[in-house]
């Protein structure tokens, strides 16, 4: 998932935020107003989560309708 997660925040059609809270470092990444994944840095655990058809984000360059 990591590899595909970073193609998905590096894609021009996404935008991300980051969070940093003491030890827990949060990254969304939004296709217009949806979230479509998330990954949570706790200390040394690295959790990855994803919409359910996010796949179709990595290929897609369409518009969200």
């Amino acid at each position: 998932m990591k590899t595909e997660f970073d193609n998905l925040r590096l894609n021009d059609s996404h935008q991300y935020e980051t969070d940093n809270n003491g030890n827990k470092h949060t990254v969304k990444i939004y296709r217009g107003e949806h979230l479509i994944a998330k990954k949570i840095k706790l200390k040394k655990s690295i959790r990855y989560f994803a919409i359910e058809g996010y796949r179709q984000y990595l290929i897609d360059d369409s518009p969200l309708s």
